[in-house]
């Protein structure tokens, strides 16, 4: 009996021992195994929240796999909206999305208070206003009007269409759909009249330079906003004779010929906010930056220009008319003319390849619409 005693309380003593040993070595061997397991859950729990992970983004800072679908918050944001009615916010929501570091405040034109905006201060032309403040502040006193105006300014949600003067527009029938759009953004001297079936008839701004001007009067839509895209110093000079009714003395400096007088009154010209071409060339694109000056291709061509300063200002964007097919030469290279696309020549400041990635980086994540399938 007392030797039963005595071995049921080795046993109880021993039992606690031996489960503690278990206990260490099992967490000894837990422990090696730990880092992977640890490591591999926390890649998972920061995918699903939508963490950064280094992998995930490219060297811009977008994301590298992309899709149109929304994100479980925009889903049931706008789940509830009717089919074409205009979402708050979204280019905005779905640009933030795919590229994180992207803030929308960004005011479309020049007003006189620009010299307060830092981040075009230091830089001069084309990504800044550094040495043009004076030209720029006289030519703003007269012009007096820095919106797209009350009507427009009062909507609670804006649908924005940059129309691109490519050949892939033609026959497209896409008009009255491009009309139906709040604001209707066209670009340089591409026409309208003759091509309403395709181009649509509504122009809310035509944002050009110089050389891009419609040359001849006759051509200018009776309503809409001129807006100067300033690419070098001479841009604002040439604004300055413009708005003034002045005679323009000289056409030096220029690298083609320029209209010589553009039939809007002061009230309806615009200076578009020079950051759009900064951040679309050094931010969104990538191009040399080169000092902050014009260079082999670092300039992003307009109609990505008129894209990112969409992106700021309108709640949902959509592009036609964009996209250059080198696959087939003898497609046209523009809506409005018979030149072939085996015509256009690479360009000395625009890098098409590298603008064209970004482009598509928007339409696959779904930030913009692409009408004509070009992009």
């Amino acid at each position: 009996m007392i030797r039963m005693k005595s071995t049921r309380s080795f046993m109880f003593l021993i039992c606690p021992i031996m489960v503690l040993i278990f206990l260490y070595y099992s967490s000894g061997r837990l422990h090696l195994r730990s880092p992977i397991q640890k490591s591999q859950a926390d890649l998972d729990r920061l995918l699903s929240v939508g963490r950064v992970v280094a992998s995930e983004y490219d060297k811009q800072g977008f994301l590298t796999k992309l899709d149109r679908k929304l994100p479980l918050e925009l889903q049931y944001k706008y789940g509830n909206l009717s089919k074409g009615e205009c979402k708050p916010g979204y280019a905005e929501a779905k640009m933030t999305s795919i590229y994180p570091k992207f803030t929308k405040p960004a005011p479309m034109f020049l007003d006189p208070n620009f010299k307060r905006l830092s981040k075009i201060s230091s830089y001069p032309p084309p990504f800044g206003v550094r040495t043009q403040e004076k030209i720029i502040d006289h030519i703003l006193q007269y012009t007096k009007r820095y919106s797209l105006g009350s009507e427009l300014d009062s909507l609670i949600c804006k649908k924005c269409i940059i129309v691109g003067n490519g050949g892939i527009l033609f026959n497209k029938s896409l008009g009255s759909q491009i009309d139906q759009y709040d604001v209707v953004v066209r670009l340089n001297e591409a026409p309208v009249a003759g091509f309403e079936k395709d181009v649509g008839s509504k122009t809310t701004m035509r944002i050009t330079y110089p050389e891009g001007a419609i040359q001849k009067p006759e051509r200018y839509e009776k309503s809409s906003l001129f807006v100067l895209s300033a690419f070098k110093p001479m841009d604002f000079k040439w604004l300055r004779y413009m708005v003034f009714k002045e005679k323009l003395r000289s056409i030096e400096g220029f690298w083609k010929s320029v209209a010589r007088a553009v039939p809007r009154e002061p009230e309806d010209m615009r200076i578009l906010n020079p950051y759009f071409i900064q951040e679309a060339a050094f931010k969104f694109i990538g191009l040399p930056h080169n000092n902050g000056l014009m260079g082999r291709g670092n300039i992003p061509t307009l109609g990505t220009v008129a894209i990112t300063m969409a992106l700021h200002n309108c709640d949902e964007v959509a592009v036609a008319g964009f996209g250059y097919d080198m696959n087939a030469p003898h497609a046209p290279l523009h809506y409005y003319e018979k030149l072939m696309m085996s015509a256009i020549k690479e360009s000395w400041t625009h890098n098409i390849s590298k603008e064209k990635e970004f482009l598509r980086k928007l339409v696959k994540g779904g930030v913009i619409q692409d009408l004509t399938n070009g992009i």
